[in-house]
């Protein structure tokens, strides 16, 4: 049988986090598994208390603030399905996208997946079909500059290195070291998987964007940072 594990990192989502991994519950996979895998990244609000009272998962905590990349990487480390995937606790994302993203995966045409926010066919928050989500225009914009890099560094066209919903055959991860500990994760493990000369295969997902006042927590200056990191991976490991 196949598992999918399933990586939660979590930080001050008390609000959503309970919601989220009963959406991801309540996913049909058919005859794949779930292995659901927690992590919280000292959060301190009531996530803690929150995430205890929640049955037949894999609970794990950081004893200080790490970053969301270590949080993953914890996770990870954790982790024993034959597939992994990333699902952040916001809400954001949808998990009744998991039976398209792991669809490729499945059907041995890919190793990787990526959840696109810029595919047409991508479901906005009102559920109407669109081209793509934009959203802020500031990091709409920022997103494509940083998709634009990995084609010009790395000699391969994605449309959405950022998004949250990346899914990796296990033998992928074990051949890869990752030392990212904040939202670096994303261009590190983008460069890294197309270095080791995988194909990133995309598929258009749901999205629902929340303001800086519900507690999002990217900023321009982790994009900033990520266009190092292209370039930085880009030459070193």
């Amino acid at each position: 049988m196949t598992t999918l594990s399933i990586i939660i990192p979590v930080y001050n989502e008390e609000k959503t986090v309970e919601a989220v991994i009963k959406k991801v519950e309540a996913v049909n996979l058919g005859t794949v598994k779930k292995e659901l895998i927690v992590v919280d990244d000292c959060s301190t609000d009531n996530t803690r208390t929150v995430v205890k009272t929640i049955k037949d998962i894999k609970l794990l905590f950081h004893e200080k603030n790490r970053g969301k990349g270590a949080a993953i990487r914890t996770g990870i480390q954790h982790s024993t399905g034959d597939i992994v995937i990333i699902q952040d606790a916001d809400l954001e994302y949808d998990p009744t996208d998991y039976p398209a993203l792991l669809k490729p995966i499945l059907e041995n045409k890919a190793k990787v997946v990526f959840g696109s926010r810029f595919m047409p066919g991508v479901k906005i928050e009102t559920g109407v079909e669109s081209s793509g989500y934009k959203g802020n225009k500031i990091y709409y914009l920022g997103n494509k500059f940083l998709s634009f890099c990995v084609g010009l560094l790395y000699g391969k066209k994605i449309t959405d290195m950022e998004t949250c919903y990346k899914v990796f055959r296990r033998e992928v991860l074990d051949g890869i070291t990752l030392r990212a500990t904040r939202f670096d994760f994303e261009p590190e493990i983008t460069a890294k998987i197309l270095k080791k000369g995988h194909k990133i295969v995309e598929v258009p997902i749901s999205y629902k964007p929340r303001p800086f006042t519900e507690g999002k927590k990217i900023t321009w200056k982790d994009g900033v940072q990520a266009i190092f990191y292209l370039i930085k991976y880009r030459f070193v490991d």
